[in-house]
């Protein structure tokens, strides 16, 4: 049972958690759903409506077919590099090489640009690819394990605030840019640990503390 009383000091138990190695070192799909799977389709599906028309996701079409069905017109996968099989368009955010303009009426960016160095140049291209009045909608990681297949291959470079997302995204976007954070400690915890959601309190991964923001959301909309 989850504890709501803070322990008398030198009384803190970790239990299961009193540990170096963590519980997992997949984040938790070992387990089941990871915590952060949670909060991205929880974002996604309450903006579902705007998963509707020419929609580009990057990496695989899951959430595209998921939460926008029969509204969308035409599904496309983004990926820098060929040897993707689901790929409809080769392009590379961060050069901007490939990149399609004035496309697509909405763009889904799950947890893709902390493996961007250039992240700038990744929302300038992300912002490019949309239709006037298109929508981006875009997660991001604040708390969270690093990738070791992803920093040894390519790298993994940043955690996100609220603060600095907004502060990323206003400049490349003078429409409607609403930035907010899902997660907790408790939440927190457990996505470090690698816990996964199924082993959880459900009712606890709907409070929101600003203080820890395991992940960032951006509903982005560009100018029409």
């Amino acid at each position: 049972m989850r504890q709501t009383r803070r322990p008398r000091v030198g009384k803190v138990d970790f239990g299961d958690l009193n540990r170096t190695e963590p519980v997992s070192r997949d984040w938790g799909f070992d387990r089941g759903t990871p915590v952060d799977r949670i909060y991205i389709e929880r974002f996604l599906s309450a903006h579902s409506k705007d998963i509707q028309g020419r929609v580009l996701e990057v990496a695989d079409s899951v959430y595209t077919k998921r939460f926008g069905g029969a509204r969308v017109k035409r599904s496309d996968v983004l990926h820098p590099a060929p040897g993707n099989p689901r790929a409809t368009l080769i392009a590379d955010l961060d050069t901007g090489e490939g990149v399609r303009e004035g496309l697509f009426d909405c763009v889904i960016c799950t947890q893709t640009l902390q493996f961007i160095y250039r992240v700038e140049k990744a929302i300038g291209s992300l912002e490019r690819m949309l239709k006037p009045s298109g929508v981006l909608l875009l997660t991001v990681p604040g708390i969270s394990q690093i990738s070791r297949e992803d920093m040894e291959e390519t790298g993994d470079y940043w955690r996100f605030t609220t603060a600095s997302l907004e502060r990323l995204l206003r400049p490349y976007f003078d429409g409607y840019v609403t930035v907010s954070t899902m997660g907790n400690v408790y939440s927190a915890t457990a996505f470090l640990q690698g816990v996964a959601a199924e082993e959880l309190d459900s009712t606890a991964l709907d409070h929101v503390d600003s203080q820890f923001q395991l992940l960032l959301t951006a509903r982005v909309v560009k100018r029409g």
